[in-house]
């Protein structure tokens, strides 16, 4: 990974989920990653479990929502370390329901907008003067399969993650040949913590259409307590049904070891086997 060594790379919601996957990798393959997460003490264990390993790490605390303390936290990192490579807007909530529900999901859809897009801006923001002065950076942005159509019970949740791949393409055009702009369209992953922001647990059934029925029972199998059939738990087999964090992790880490004029612009990561359709 020798694109990797030495880059400084700032990680929103690097405490948890995606996140800390993504960290934990990046020091490992030479990068010198900055945890940032609402989560201060989190962020900061895992920087110092990293930097017990032998790495370079940091962990900062930060509320995406909060712009000034966004730049605050950039120029930290920056003045302490002498630049910022690549940021990758991580962080992100998925309180997944319907308008019927607006009463209950009203506040967190808020929220949702605060973090998945705001704090994506806010992020851009705090990033842009600092690459563009050093002669170039990476900004990755985490979409969502969700934003590719209007889907039932994720109006508010895809609307955020389109809006970031909106965004991502206005940046690329604009800051085109300084800073290089890529966004990640993960599907399907089971074991991070964006279900636990999920108010209808039945809304993610919409995704799947027309093979709803067989996505019952696959989350039947992996969820309610039965047995998966062997194909759908092994990434060998083109059955295989969920990504981890730790495989999407791979692939971020993946698009951010390359040379600063190679870009991957738009990538969706998907489980072969998945029961999606949108």
């Amino acid at each position: 990974m020798s694109h990797l060594n030495g880059k400084v790379v700032l990680v929103t919601g690097g405490a948890s989920g995606f996140g800390r996957e993504i960290t934990t990798r990046l020091a490992r393959g030479g990068a010198i990653p900055v945890a940032l997460d609402v989560n201060a003490e989190g962020a900061e264990k895992l920087a110092a479990s990293l930097t017990a390993e032998g790495h370079q790490a940091r962990g900062l605390g930060l509320d995406v929502r909060d712009r000034r303390a966004f730049a605050g936290v950039v120029d930290r990192a920056v003045a302490d370390l002498g630049r910022v490579d690549v940021l990758v807007n991580n962080a992100g909530i998925m309180p997944l329901a319907h308008f019927a529900d607006h009463e209950r999901a009203a506040d967190a859809w808020d929220r949702c907008i605060d973090i998945n897009l705001k704090g994506v801006l806010h992020g851009i923001y705090a990033v842009h003067d600092h690459m563009i002065r050093q002669g170039g950076g990476h900004i990755v942005n985490i979409s969502s399969v969700y934003g590719n159509a209007g889907i039932a019970g994720a109006a508010v949740y895809g609307a955020t993650k389109a809006a970031v791949a909106t965004v991502s393409n206005a940046l690329r055009v604009e800051s085109q040949g300084r800073i290089k702009v890529t966004v990640v369209r993960p599907s399907g992953v089971v074991d991070t913590n964006l279900s636990s922001e999920i108010i209808d647990f039945t809304a993610p059934a919409a995704l799947t259409a027309h093979r709803a029925g067989v996505f019952q029972e696959h989350a039947q199998a992996f969820f309610g307590g039965g047995t998966p059939a062997a194909g759908l738990t092994d990434p060998e087999d083109v059955r295989y049904w969920s990504l981890s964090a730790a495989q999407v992790a791979d692939e971020i880490v993946r698009l951010i070891d390359q040379p600063l004029g190679v870009a991957v612009t738009d990538i969706t990561l998907r489980a072969t086997g998945e029961d999606y359709v949108f």
